[in-house]
């Protein structure tokens, strides 16, 4: 499905997919089958944002920024960070396996298969944390041009 998405795109349209629905099943000969599977939305669509060559992908999620110490009373928003800095707030067990982590493993997955930055905010805010004004940008290296940009939603 890759060619037909990556045509939908370049033709300027808004494509919906990678959203944790749909019937898992695999490809034997011929032949496809269904599987008991979890998807993770997150890893499938920094997957897609890969293949599909975008230079920005864009997670939506239901917070405004990434925090760290996130519902403590010293939580911190970050506004922008680079690849190896987010590596490193994993390691520290910043984030929520839950909710945050899947966002920021993906992003890093992003990041070091060819991406150039990925911008986190809340539905309300994304057009403004494109333009860096809102949201918490992560990026590593590479030019400013967008090729594309792969917008991924969720929850939480």
């Amino acid at each position: 499905e890759l060619e037909s998405i990556r045509t939908l795109v370049n033709a300027g349209q808004i494509v919906i997919c990678a959203g944790g629905g749909g019937i898992p099943v695999v490809r034997e000969g011929y032949k496809v089958r269904g599987v008991a599977a979890v998807i993770d939305k997150d890893h499938v669509s920094a997957l897609l944002a890969t293949r599909l060559e975008a230079d920005t992908y864009v997670i939506s999620t239901s917070v405004p920024e990434v925090y760290v110490n996130f519902g403590k009373p010293d939580q911190k928003s970050i506004r922008s960070a680079t690849l190896e800095e987010m590596e490193r707030f994993v390691y520290q067990g910043e984030f929520a396996a839950g909710s945050m982590l899947p966002k920021i493993r993906a992003s890093i997955g992003f990041l070091k298969h060819g991406g150039e930055r990925v911008v986190i905010s809340s539905p309300g805010n994304l057009l403004q944390a494109l333009d860096g004004e809102a949201g918490t940008t992560i990026v590593h290296g590479g030019s400013s041009i967008q090729k594309s940009m792969l917008l991924s939603g969720s929850e939480s």
